[in-house]
């Protein structure tokens, strides 16, 4: 319900009551990340003008924004943008939400790729561009490419580029994988991929399930299915020696191992909390 309210601190202290009871996750952070986005200022503005007044139009939409944030709908969607590796990303609906952990995924390829003149790198189901961007911003010799099956998502992801101004570093693919990609080509593949299984569908928070793309979260029954795929055609495109790097849960690592059979310097890298996130493996030579 909306509440006469005018001053921005009692606002924000109603705001993050209203979130409080639809039981959203951190509802300070979320009320102060909506009315920041709202007035076009920081957080440091909040606390320090908590007098000041809120006019009705600026009440309105706020009032909506939580409105549509007590509805499960994730704060990066409404405000359509997410931070990663220290880049403001756009993101809208039609693209996985960038997360902290995928950083661990830059952190394990960095190290191999720094020593080489010339990396050429393909990251897999881009989404917003994230792991692209990344990468090109690190490594200024690399040759940078993309790929994604969902035009829409490529639309974002050509956006961060343009707005970052990578544009000219990154090649995006409209394909599945790593289909129209040549072999023998690629000193790394990187993805994240799609590797919840179906069967584990009611441990995922509600508003991924509801609103973030189900095909760049949702694998298939066991959750190894994209990567089942993504195994043999990374196979045919790395150079021998090449890397293939990978994120992963806990649940999959053990699998993932296996479908790497054959594969040298097979590695599984823990996050901060222990739990497996990265899985590093190199393309024999023959």
């Amino acid at each position: 319900m909306q509440r006469s309210v005018t001053s921005l601190g009692e606002t924000l202290a109603c705001a993050i009551a209203d979130l409080g009871a639809a039981k959203v996750g951190s509802p300070r952070l979320n009320a102060e990340v909506l009315l920041m986005f709202t007035l076009d200022v920081d957080r440091a503005y909040l606390y320090a003008h908590p007098e000041r007044e809120l006019n009705a139009d600026e009440s309105q939409r706020y009032h909506q924004l939580i409105q549509q944030r007590s509805q499960g709908v994730p704060s990066q969607y409404i405000t359509g943008h997410q931070e990663f590796w220290g880049m403001d990303l756009i993101v809208t609906p039609a693209v996985l939400i960038p997360r902290p952990e995928t950083e661990h995924l830059i952190e394990a390829v960095l190290p191999l790729a720094k020593p080489m003149q010339a990396p050429r790198i393909v990251d897999v189901g881009t989404g917003s561009g994230g792991i692209a961007l990344a990468l090109a911003k690190e490594l200024p010799r690399a040759e940078i490419h993309a790929t994604d099956i969902s035009p829409d998502a490529l639309e974002i992801a050509e956006a961060n580029a343009a707005r970052h101004q990578l544009a000219n570093r990154i090649r995006f693919h409209d394909t599945d994988l790593l289909k129209e990609l040549a072999s023998n080509s690629f000193d790394f593949v990187i993805s994240n991929p799609p590797y919840v299984g179906s069967c584990e569908e009611d441990q995922v928070q509600l508003e991924v399930r509801k609103f973030e793309p189900r095909n760049a979260v949702f694998a298939g029954p066991t959750g190894l299915e994209v990567i089942e795929r993504l195994v043999p055609e990374a196979l045919r495109v790395l150079k021998p020696k090449g890397w293939l790097a990978l994120e992963v849960s806990g649940t999959i690592a053990a699998g993932v191992e296996k479908l790497l059979h054959g594969w040298e310097s097979v590695e599984v890298k823990p996050d901060l909390q222990g739990i497996a996130r990265v899985v590093l493996a190199r393309r024999p030579i023959s």
